[in-house]
């Protein structure tokens, strides 16, 4: 007799890209469900002793491990934001960030894009939330006991939540 095939839970992830630290957060909505829940959150980290290209490599390994992992079946993406008084940083912030979207493409991933002020529009109602207001949104909406930390998996989840919410007024 055929065991009837159990749907699977659909896997939301979300990337908070820095060359120092790379923040990822991991939300599932089981079959039927409603409300996602965090499974997942942490840092990749690359050595800043090493030269940009092995830096870059280890943020791509990284999350080619998480992608091994977890399994998620989207990803959402922080895109990069900088004041014109420190274009340095942008450029380093997108090389972090190419090496994500490489190992997300070539697994044929959905990749969707998100400001800064989608995020907080998305999650508060207002554009120009602060990051404190964002953390409480996070922390009340997946009904957390706490902050997730640091900031960077704090954020990564903001953009796992815009994410699913995202497609699920899309439906």
């Amino acid at each position: 007799m055929n065991q009837p095939v159990q749907p699977k839970p659909i896997r939301y992830l979300g990337i908070d890209p820095g060359l120092n630290r790379t923040g990822y957060s991991l939300l599932q909505v089981p079959p039927g469900g409603r409300q996602p829940i965090l499974l997942e959150g942490g840092i990749i980290r690359s050595t800043a002793s090493l030269t940009l290209a092995e830096r870059v490599v280890e943020i791509g390994t990284g999350l080619e491990e998480i992608l091994e992992e977890f399994e998620p079946d989207m990803m959402g993406i922080e895109q990069v934001f900088t004041a014109f008084k420190n274009p340095k940083s942008a450029l380093m912030l997108a090389h972090a960030r190419g090496a994500i979207l490489y190992v997300a493409a070539s697994r044929q991933m959905t990749i969707v894009h998100y400001t800064p002020t989608q995020i907080k529009k998305m999650l508060t109602g207002s554009g120009k939330a602060s990051k404190e207001q964002i953390q409480h949104a996070v922390t009340f909406e997946l009904k957390l006991e706490q902050i997730p930390e640091p900031n960077d998996v704090a954020d990564a989840t903001a953009v796992a939540l815009c994410l699913f919410h995202s497609l699920k007024f899309a439906a």
